[in-house]
Formats: structure tokens, C-alpha cells, sequence
């Protein structure tokens, strides 16, 4: 009841007076007119262009990707309220103090990552190195928290002990293995960080040659690979500006990417893209590019990709595909060619239902009834699968 739509909006909307109402620029979807509404009387927002609306606390949920519970603590601060709460039970609180515990953990490996990746001393600056060797800048590196875990079977873990940190600690989190052996070695580090700016896991890239390339954490209570992407924090602001969110397949891309001025870029985990992957990005972006390999791997990964979006599209907001030319990936492609030919390869993508469309149509013969009637046969459980239903109606015509 204190809080104010008008206001709430008010922090983060530049909302001019519309007779009883205000009116802005969205900021959930890139737009040039305004077609978000805020009404006082009703204390609710509406945008009639990306079809988001809500009460302050759902606002505020959206805008800062809170959950419930920290939405109405930020209104609750804001408006000076004091919040009762429900004591916890003896069990409830050991299981968030073991849950705080595992976070407090995993940040101390990042910054311990950090501080040997700009350690010089005894030859440590190896990981330094590589990245300055592919063009990476230092501002670039700590943007990310990115890192490095020297060629030392239990480095990480002497310097948790004389933190305090156990090995069962290290291990739950499958930063040392139960031969109590760090589980990354040599290979420059990679943090990944939830929505909350909290480090989850660990992805790790092997220098020089080696197998294999990638190596990420395991599955522990705060990670699970297939609702998880590597970079969105830092990319969620150019998101919202662009309204577009791009997928590549490496953190090397992401990064590379993000120093050459495309900050709208995340990466998935080493796993195909997941409904969950799709559902997160779609909430916070109006489309959504697919960027991969122009060769049949990078064409399994993005006819994954597009099973796994089908059910996950919403009214409004499209995904598109964009292949790079053999031989070529994300990193590659922005230092040879630069940030503007990338920006056009992703406005030119392949919309879903034209890759749709072809991908099947490749393995029929249409000039042929028998052939475009199996296309009809093979494409109908794909779209029926489709949640739009004006999207629907286009492909089957």
C-alpha cells in the first residue's frame, strides 16, 4: 500500500504525465515512442509494446531480477517499513548458514584465481600472459573475475586451510577432487556468476594444448549447468539497451566480444541450450541470436538450440540463427573483420521459422507431392510444439 508506482517506476523510467497516467520508454524492450503506462489510481504499470505489466513489487522483480522476498525488502527499505519476520527453525537456519558457507568459499577462489593471475612472482604471470597474447586488456580481465590456477596439485587447497577451509567445503564444490587434488590446474579461470553477482562455478581453459579444452565445475547445490550461462551479469545492461541477447558457444567468445563493444553476449555452459537457458534470456531480451559455427556441429548445436525454443517462445519476441564462415568463431570473426561486422551478421540472422523450414526441407524432395507431403508429415510435431499462435499460423501456411 506505501509504495507508489508512479514512484517506484519513478527511479529507474524518465515517466512524463499523461492526463491521470505517465507514460515512458520501456525498459524492459529497446523502443523509440513510448507505450509504457504507469497508472496511480490502479497502481499499476503496463507496456502495450512488450505486454509487461504488474503492481510495484512486480517491478521491481522484473527491473532487478529479484526473487518475491527481495523485492518487498527493497520496497520495505525504500519506504522506511519495518518487515516482520517468521523465526526461522533450527533446521531452516543451518541449512542457509551451509548454503552461505559454500558462496563464501567460492568467492574466496575467485579472488584467489585473481590475485595468481596478476601474481608475477615465480613465473605465475604464465596465465597473464595468454590473455594478453590474445589481445585481452586488464580492465577486460577483472570485469569478468577472470583468473588463473597455477600448475600446483593442491594450491588452492593449502590456501583454504589457512582460511579455515576445510577440505569437505572445497570438495562439495568440486574445486578439489576426493583424492584432495585441486581440480583445476593450469589453465586460466572463468567464474560463473548468478543474477544475484554471486560466483556459482567455475569454467576452466586449458594453455596450449590439451584435453579438455574447456573444464567446468561439477554440479554442486548452488550450480546446475542447464539454467546457468557464463557472462550475463555483465552483459545484462547492453541487453536491455539493445533489446537483443546473443549466444556463442566459449567464455573466450564472450570476452573477446565484450572488449571489441558487444556486451549483449552470453555463452552456455559446455551443454546444449536448455528450455531454462531460453525462458531466462527471452525474460530480459525482445530477441534472442543464436551465434555459431558454420559447420555440422554448429548446425546440431543450432537445431538443438531451436527444439529446445519452440516452447519457449512468447508472443512478440523472436529468436534468430547466425552462422559464421568455416574456420571461423566469435573471437576470431571481431578481431579480423571488427565489432560492426558482427553487429550486421546478427541483424541479418536467419529467423527460427526460415532455419526451421530449410533445415527440414533439406532432407525432402519438394518438387515432388510424396516429398512435400513427408515436409508436411516431419514438420507438424515441431509445430505444434510452437506456444505462438500467430507464429504457428505463419509456418504452416
Amino acid at each position: 500500500d506505501a509504495a507508489k508506482i508512479e514512484e517506484v517506476v519513478g527511479d529507474f523510467v524518465n515517466l512524463k504525465r499523461r492526463g491521470a497516467n505517465y507514460s515512458g520508454l520501456c525498459p524492459f524492450h529497446n523502443e523509440k515512442s513510448p507505450s509504457f503506462n504507469v497508472n496511480p489510481a490502479r497502481n499499476i504499470f503496463k507496456c502495450f509494446g512488450c505486454g509487461k505489466a504488474g503492481d510495484p513489487i512486480t517491478f521491481v522483480m522484473e527491473h532487478e531480477q529479484l526473487s518475491y522476498p527481495e523485492a518487498v525488502k527493497y520496497l520495505a527499505r525504500k519506504y522506511r517499513i519495518e518487515l516482520e519476520e517468521t523465526e526461522s527453525s533450527d533446521q531452516q537456519r543451518q541449512e542457509q548458514q551451509a548454503i552461505d558457507s559454500l558462496y563464501l568459499v567460492n568467492q574466496f577462489a575467485q579472488e584467489f584465481f585473481q590475485t595468481q593471475l596478476f601474481d608475477t612472482d615465480k613465473g605465475r604471470s604464465i596465465g597473464l600472459s595468454y590473455f594478453k597474447q590474445r589481445g585481452f586488456r586488464e580492465e577486460t580481465l577483472k570485469k569478468f573475475g577472470l583468473g588463473f590456477a597455477q600448475n600446483d596439485m593442491d594450491a588452492l587447497l593449502r590456501a583454504g586451510k589457512l582460511r579455515g577451509y576445510n577440505a569437505e567445503l572445497l570438495k562439495k564444490l568440486g574445486l578439489v577432487t576426493q583424492y584432495e587434488r585441486d581440480f583445476f590446474r593450469d589453465r586460466v579461470m572463468f567464474p560463473i556468476v548468478n543474477q544475484k553477482g554471486e560466483v556459482i562455478a567455475f569454467g576452466g581453459r586449458v594453455l596450449g594444448q590439451g584435453e579438455p579444452k574447456y573444464l567446468n565445475s561439477p554440479e554442486t547445490p548452488l550450480f546446475e549447468k542447464g539454467r546457468e550461462v557464463f557472462g550475463l551479469p555483465q552483459a545484462r545492461a547492453v541487453i536491455r539497451e539493445t533489446g537483443t541477447a546473443i549466444v556463442v558457444e566459449g567464455y573466450m567468445d564472450v570476452v573477446a566480444l565484450a572488449q571489441h563493444g558487444v556486451g549483449n553476449t552470453v555463452a552456455t555452459l559446455g551443454t546444449a541450450t536448455t528450455p531454462t537457458h531460453v525462458y531466462k534470456l527471452l525474460r530480459q531480451a525482445e530477441r534472442l541470436v543464436f551465434c555459431f559455427d558454420g559447420d555440422g556441429a554448429g548446425r546440431k548445436a543450432a537445431w538443438r538450440a531451436l527444439e529446445n525454443s519452440l516452447e519457449t517462445l512468447p508472443e512478440q519476441k523472436s529468436i534468430g540463427f547466425a552462422f559464421l564462415p568455416d574456420g571461423e568463431d566469435p573471437d576470431s570473426f571481431v578481431r579480423q573483420r571488427g565489432a560492426e561486422a558482427f553487429r550486421r551478421l546478427i541483424v541479418e540472422a536467419m529467423p527460427l521459422s526460415d532455419f526451421l523450414l530449410r533445415e527440414l526441407a533439406g532432407h525432402c524432395d519438394l518438387s515432388s507431392a510424396e516429398g512435400r507431403a513427408r515436409l508436411v508429415a516431419v514438420a507438424k510435431p515441431l509445430i505444434g510444439r510452437l506456444q505462438s499462435p500467430l507464429l504457428r499460423l505463419q509456418v504452416v501456411k
